[in-house]
């Protein structure tokens, strides 16, 4: 017979200790190890054993030839929602797990009403809350005004219970919301622990993929905006979607962080209104100042986004340094790359900053990781500076190399389609990003190898 046996749980980062200890040995976390109770697995049981089967989720098929696997298109049923179906890359898989997270009240629940009402036509699906009455549920969906009020609905906590209503109803999209109400009769600890939310995740993992079952998993947030569950959920699930806001914006980005089924990055953008979350069908538009008269420091960019490109404003604002110690702060890009790119600026170009605070933003909220921005952010820069704008019609990405150089960023001759939709007239690109004489484009392309080609042209 099993035994049960105490040990300590790291609440950071989810190591096993015998014993308490007021220091994870892992992590070097404090005070984060809990005492729970499991289950010690016979002696002579494999690790598949111990970890409930978990190895048997993929198929037991037996070892095959990968040229032998039989292959087939994914089916994906549409939420009606084009930009749900753009961050799930083409709409929900049939027994796939989905994580998405956010902060409270972000509009996560609400969100995931319309999915179930957009595809209750094509499958038949169940919302459980472990958070809120069934009342609760109710007066939001009426004040949605959801096209359809007749959706399965079941306020339950027990995960064993919960996959025997999925056994008997046999829905084909659920949603949990959330894992972390939810607790498994096996474990003694509290809902919410590491200890549970590996084990209940794992059980429901378990049901999807056996059933083919679709299941959207709502997870909550810690203070460092990182899903709670040291990472244990972010690795079981099929995909992982955060929702984002800046802050004190009724609009809301949707960003897929990992995704079997789709591309990562992917964005979905939407608008909090009194009916919910509408689609916005030119998030461009919502990046962009459109300033009537040119204005230095702003300098329009193109950003990819898994594979969607966006045009976003970058703005820049330089100061003399009141105290002698020059200030650099940036919203939405890299702060240790704008130190790096001004010192590029000095070295290549003459044109030293270091006595001027540095502030860089961009609009809307937007956050830029990739290097096509290098280029956009020096010239807000240096047109701050100078008090001189840059045009209205004009367009600016390229990477910027340490040795001066502006090297090329993927997608380039996309990038240069979504600026000419927009009405711009000439683009700053770099020289290998130059579009094929084949290309026909409505913009004038002014490529270039060097910074101060750059600066020339401006």
């Amino acid at each position: 017979m099993a035994k049960l046996k105490s040990v300590y749980i790291c609440q950071s980062c989810g190591a096993q200790a015998p014993k308490w200890a007021g220091q994870c040995a892992e992590c070097g976390a404090w005070n984060t190890l809990m005492e729970a109770t499991v289950t010690a697995a016979p002696r002579g049981l494999g690790g598949a054993a111990r970890s409930g089967g978990m190895a048997g989720l993929a198929g037991g098929s037996g070892v095959q030839l990968l040229e032998s696997v039989a292959t087939e298109d994914t089916p994906r049923v549409s939420t009606q929602l084009s930009e749900v179906d753009r961050v799930l890359g083409g709409g929900v898989v049939a027994g796939s797990v989905i994580l998405i997270g956010g902060d409270p009240g972000i509009g996560k629940s609400t969100l995931l009403l319309q999915v179930l009402a957009g595809v209750q036509a094509q499958l038949k699906t169940l919302y459980i809350t472990g958070e809120e009455s069934l009342t609760q549920v109710h007066l939001r969906a009426k004040r949605l005004g959801l096209p359809r009020l007749d959706l399965p609905v079941l306020a339950e906590t027990s995960v064993e219970r919960i996959l025997s209503v999925l056994s008997a109803e046999k829905p084909g999209l659920v949603v949990l919301d959330s894992i972390q109400t939810l607790y498994t009769e096996s474990l003694d600890s509290a809902p919410g622990s590491v200890s549970q939310l590996r084990e209940t995740a794992a059980q429901v993992v378990r049901h999807a993929k056996s059933t083919g079952c679709a299941i959207v998993l709502v997870g909550h947030v810690t203070k460092e905006g990182a899903i709670a569950g040291p990472r244990v959920l972010e690795h079981m699930v099929d995909t992982v979607l955060y929702f984002e806001q800046d802050v004190g914006s009724r609009y809301r980005i949707i960003r897929a962080v990992k995704n079997r089924f789709g591309a990562v990055n992917e964005l979905g953008v939407f608008a909090m209104t009194d009916a919910g979350l509408k689609e916005v069908s030119n998030p461009s538009a919502l990046f962009l100042s459109r300033h009537d008269q040119p204005v230095p420091g702003s300098v329009i960019t193109v950003t990819r986004q898994g594979s969607r490109p966006l045009l976003v404003e970058v703005q820049a604002l330089v100061d003399a340094a009141p105290f002698g110690n020059p200030r650099r702060v940036t919203l939405g890009l890299e702060s240790n790359r704008l130190h790096m790119l001004l010192a590029v600026l000095h070295r290549h170009a003459g044109i030293a900053l270091g006595d001027q605070d540095v502030f860089a933003n961009v609009v809307g909220g937007m956050k830029i990781t990739e290097t096509a921005a290098d280029l956009p952010l020096l010239l807000a820069a240096l047109s701050s500076f100078r008090g001189r704008p840059v045009p209205n019609d004009l367009i600016v990405f390229g990477e910027v190399g340490l040795a001066g150089e502006i090297r090329p960023v993927q997608n380039g001759e996309e990038r240069l389609i979504e600026a000419a939709k927009h009405g711009f007239k000439r683009a700053i690109i770099p020289e290998a990003n130059r579009p094929r004489k084949s290309s026909k484009l409505d913009i004038e392309v002014l490529a270039v190898g060097r910074l101060d080609q750059a600066l020339a042209l401006i």
